[in-house]
């Protein structure tokens, strides 16, 4: 598996160039894998050359980290972990007190960030891994009570510790990204990006560029919408994630499937798998990129990291922009609930 770094100077970071998105083993695409079954995909990952997990605290909420921390506890020295911050979760869900607030598919809705909730987070999640210390640590949402630059002067004071050796933010704004970067140096934002979703291109990515910091997508594969296995009659069960995502919606879905029809013209032409293809296509787009799909079949996990080897001329490149440019994708990435906590 080739390598990519995140970041540069002091924040740099290597990792594998394709990494592995462990939400779902735990959240948002049942049915789930009885936990001995995960833990062998996982391992095998890691058997196939992956070195980068990425989880968060709030996925299940905490069993993924619990997971990822069995599952890669042979292994601790010789992988990356990346974990993430910043729901209301102290208390609730068994800690402490409290109750956390939940939209209608049971994701938390509320973000907390002041530093004595960073503090608790981090203990917690150093113990369900396994571990003394966390690769990279993002704020999982922007938390708009309190100012980056404190959120970033607590990451400053616990990498000091050894606590933490990175830190990046998640769907960030380019402006919020700056002024981050500017009290403690930021290694990556973990955004999602795809050949569906390109608003990235607009302002975070020139910025990244521009302060030397990586991008890790993810939904590179756009919830396996790029991934050639639905078509305009494809519909999901209520307890799919995707079933309410807007841009999936039956309406929405019988104008979106352009673009997975188009990303398997693609596969079709190169003699490889339309996840190949999604997945190669971002990888050209920056050294700097490295997107983290998720899976939990071996079969596509072997697939997906076979996208390192798809490459592009730069003519090609410029024939899958145009081509790109005359999609539409009709129907917005999140519910409103949701695409409020981002901080674009």
């Amino acid at each position: 598996m080739p390598k990519r770094t995140l970041g540069t100077g002091s924040a740099a970071l290597e990792v594998s160039a394709i990494g592995l998105g462990c939400m779902g083993f735990t959240m948002s695409w049942p049915p789930f894998l009885p936990h001995d079954e995960s833990i062998r995909v996982i391992r095998t990952a890691y058997e196939m050359g992956e070195r980068f997990f990425d989880t968060a605290e709030v996925y299940g909420p905490f069993a993924n980290e619990e997971l990822v921390g069995e599952a890669l506890e042979p292994f601790r020295d010789d992988v990356v972990i990346a974990t993430k911050f910043g729901f209301a979760l102290h208390g609730g869900f068994g800690e402490d007190e409290g109750e956390a607030q939940l939209d209608s598919s049971g994701r938390v809705q509320q973000t907390d960030s002041r530093p004595e909730t960073i503090r608790k987070a981090v203990e917690g999640s150093l113990k369900r891994l396994r571990t003394d210390h966390i690769d990279l640590y993002y704020q999982h949402r922007v938390d708009t009570k309190v100012p980056i630059e404190d959120v970033a002067g607590v990451m400053g004071e616990l990498m000091d510790e050894g606590k933490i050796l990175h830190w990046g933010l998640s769907e960030a704004a380019p402006a919020t990204v700056r002024r981050a970067h500017a009290v403690t140096p930021v290694t990556a934002v973990q955004n999602e990006y795809s050949m569906w979703w390109r608003k990235p291109e607009e302002e975070l990515i020139p910025t990244l560029e521009e302060l030397g910091i990586g991008l890790v997508p993810f939904s590179p594969l756009g919830k396996a919408m790029l991934a050639g296995r639905f078509n305009a009659s494809t519909r999901f069960a209520d307890d799919d994630y995707r079933s309410r995502i807007p841009r999936f919606s039956p309406d929405h879905m019988a104008h979106n499937i352009a673009m997975s029809d188009y990303v398997e013209s693609l596969a079709r032409a190169k003699g490889v798998a339309p996840a190949q293809i999604a997945l190669g296509w971002l990888l050209a787009r920056k050294p700097w990129i490295a997107p983290i799909p998720g899976t939990k079949h071996v079969d596509r996990l072997r697939q997906n990291l076979g996208g390192a080897a798809v490459t592009f001329t730069s003519d090609e490149l410029a024939d899958i922009d145009r081509a790109l440019g005359a999609i539409t994708i009709e129907g917005a990435r999140y519910q409103p609930t949701q695409e409020a906590l981002t901080n674009h």
